[in-house]
């Protein structure tokens, strides 16, 4: 049915909920996951170039590292299930456009993700990355809620 399956995560229980489905789902498939975090980009105004390299370092150092905790999470659950896993970070103002270029890349030929994360209530001002998801990518997508 599925063959691989693309589990993008911000790290929140509702995210963790989806991924949990997503390794299942490809368990029972004999499927792989591919687990995607999306690093928003830094951004600031400073009249000192300076400060801009010291604090976009340190902004990216723990960027990557709450990715890779993030990422460790999926492969931790993956692993138990035996489930081949395979994960990435990428770094991007648009997290749906991120996940679905991802999918198409990474040829899969399942989204599965959580109905929204931490943005919670502000997705209702800022649109929701799922249903943006939802709207553009041409793979198909499994909403969990």
């Amino acid at each position: 049915m599925f063959k691989r399956i693309l589990l993008p995560t911000d790290g929140s229980e509702l995210c963790l909920h989806g991924v949990r489905l997503g390794v299942e789902l490809a368990r029972s498939c004999g499927a792989s996951v591919c687990a995607l975090h999306v690093i928003p980009p830094f951004h600031t105004f400073t009249y000192m170039a300076e400060m801009i390299e010291a604090t976009e370092t340190t902004y990216m150092e723990g960027a990557v590292q709450r990715a890779e905790r993030h990422l460790a999470d999926v492969r931790e659950l993956a692993t138990k299930a035996g489930v081949p896993y395979e994960g990435s970070h990428v770094v991007g103002d648009t997290p749906s456009e991120s996940i679905v270029r991802e999918a198409q890349q990474r040829q899969c030929d399942l989204i599965v993700m959580a109905s929204h994360g931490w943005r919670g209530l502000s997705r209702l001002l800022l649109g929701s990355e799922t249903h943006k998801v939802l709207l553009t990518s041409s793979v198909p997508v499994l909403v969990c809620h």
